[in-house]
C-alpha cells in the first residue's frame, strides 16, 4: 500500500505554512468535491484512490500565501514522502490537458475539483469562470487561455455526466448555482 498524507500531517503543514482560515476552507471543499466524484466514478467501473484524491485536495494550496505555491507545496510533500499528493499539487494551476474521460486519474479529479470551487463552496464551472475572468489580467491571451480551459472542463463534465447517467451537478445539491 502507498504511502497516503494523513489529517494530522496536512495540519502541520497548515500551521508550518500559516495557510489561512479561508484557504485551509477552500482545500477542505476541493477535497469533499473531489471525493465525491471519485466515489462516484468508482460505482461506474473506475479504481481511484480515494485516500489520495482526499490528501491532494486538502493540500493543493497548503503554501497558497507563497509565491509558486504549487512547487513550494509539492516540494514540502516530496520531502516528507507523499510523491503522489506532490504530483498532482505540482500541477493543478495549470493542468492541461485532462486525460479522456476512460482514462480519468487522480490527479484528473482534483484538478477538475478545483475548477468548480469558489472560496469553500461548490459553485459549477460557469460561476468559478466569471470569478477567474474578474481576477485575471484582461489581456488577450490570458483571457483566451481561461476560456479554452473552459471549454476543456465542460467537454469532461459532459463526459463524466455522459458515464455516470445524471449530471455532474446533480451530486452537489447545495451547489450555489
Amino acid at each position: 500500500m502507498k504511502k497516503r498524507i494523513t489529517d494530522e500531517e496536512i495540519k502541520k503543514l497548515y500551521e508550518e505554512y500559516n495557510t489561512p482560515d479561508h484557504v485551509k476552507a477552500h482545500c477542505r471543499a476541493v477535497a469533499d468535491v473531489a471525493v465525491k466524484l471519485g466515489e462516484t466514478l468508482n460505482k461506474h467501473g473506475y479504481s481511484l484512490d480515494i485516500d489520495l484524491i482526499n490528501g491532494a485536495g486538502l493540500a493543493h494550496d497548503i503554501a497558497r500565501t507563497c509565491d509558486e505555491h504549487w512547487n513550494v507545496g509539492a516540494d514540502a510533500l516530496e520531502t516528507l514522502g507523499y510523491n503522489d499528493e506532490a504530483k498532482i499539487i505540482r500541477v493543478h494551476m495549470f493542468y492541461s490537458p485532462f486525460n479522456s474521460v476512460d482514462k480519468l486519474n487522480e490527479c484528473d479529479i482534483v484538478c477538475l475539483a478545483d475548477r468548480l470551487v469558489k472560496e469553500d463552496k461548490y459553485v459549477g464551472l460557469e460561476e468559478r469562470i466569471r470569478y477567474i475572468l474578474n481576477k485575471a489580467p484582461k489581456t488577450p491571451l490570458v483571457v483566451n487561455n481561461i476560456m479554452s480551459r473552459k471549454a476543456e472542463t465542460t467537454k469532461l463534465l459532459d463526459d463524466i455526466s455522459a458515464v455516470i447517467g445524471q449530471r455532474v451537478e446533480n451530486l452537489f445539491p447545495d451547489k450555489e448555482i
